[in-house]
């Protein structure tokens, strides 16, 4: 077994906070004690109160997240808004929580590399606007349809629905990035791509897209991004063998009707 503070070490070291963005806060998160041995690892996208009762009802002594738990500066600690009361819970039930966000975007084997495997992308290269190089795109082994393209992205990601916008009929190169991708649509014209595969994208974003002849598939912020467990449980089980791994079964949160 491992404590928290040996698996923090080891995971800051896969996944530095270079690779994070300036305005991101991830990382270590909540920690009552450093030294405390961890069993189970709970993992779960975000750290919600129905999260951090799971982790307590289930003996969870450590909750990795994909987005941070604290994602601006707390004043006090006295329960007067949700995210004091998570971190107070956490810590009354010696729980311990870390989160690593854009630096896992950005990473090599990261969630941008974990979805463009799911789509059997080969030839896969990095893309990103101003710099920044977290999204992934490549080519289908066969050219596809768009409409045969789309059923494939929401089997691949268990997605319950999609929200498109075509710009073409033949799928080739596709672009992916997990979450928010609006910044990311140009960007993945430019670099060629016939589709960018994302969670989430605005309206007139997509709009925008298709009418200039790029299509769009958001399949939802979390089915993109859930996929980041895939990273650490490989990684965690090769050096600390014995631990546990379970997720929060109610997946999203959000209802799709």
């Amino acid at each position: 077994m491992a404590s928290v503070s040996e698996i923090y070490r080891y995971l800051d070291g896969l996944l530095p906070r270079s690779l994070s963005a300036s305005w991101d806060n991830d990382g270590l998160m909540v920690c009552a004690d450093p030294r405390r041995e961890v069993k189970k690892i709970l993992f779960a996208l975000d750290i919600t109160p129905a999260v951090t009762e799971y982790a307590a009802e289930n003996s969870a002594d450590l909750i990795l997240s994909h987005h941070p738990l604290i994602f601006h500066g707390i004043r006090c600690l006295d329960g007067a808004d949700a995210v004091s009361r998570k971190v107070m819970f956490l810590i009354r039930n010696g729980i311990a929580a870390m989160s690593f966000h854009t630096r896992l975007d950005a990473a090599a084997g990261g969630i941008n590399d974990i979805l463009a495997e799911r789509l059997t992308l080969a030839n896969v290269e990095n893309f990103g606007p101003d710099g920044d190089a977290s999204g992934r795109i490549g080519t289908l082994r066969e050219p596809a349809s768009f409409d045969t393209f789309c059923h494939m992205v929401k089997k691949s990601l268990n997605a319950p629905s999609l929200c498109v916008a075509k710009g073409k009929d033949t799928v080739r190169r596709v672009a992916v990035l997990g979450g928010a991708g609006k910044d990311y649509i140009e960007p993945a014209a430019r670099a060629g791509a016939d589709v960018l595969v994302t969670g989430e994208a605005g309206y007139n974003h997509l709009l925008e897209a298709a009418e200039n002849e790029m299509s769009v598939i958001t399949a939802g912020h979390y089915h993109t991004e859930i996929l980041f467990s895939d990273f650490f449980t490989d990684k965690i089980e090769r050096v600390f063998p014995g631990i546990e791994f379970c997720h929060f079964p109610a997946g999203c949160e959000l209802i799709y009707r």
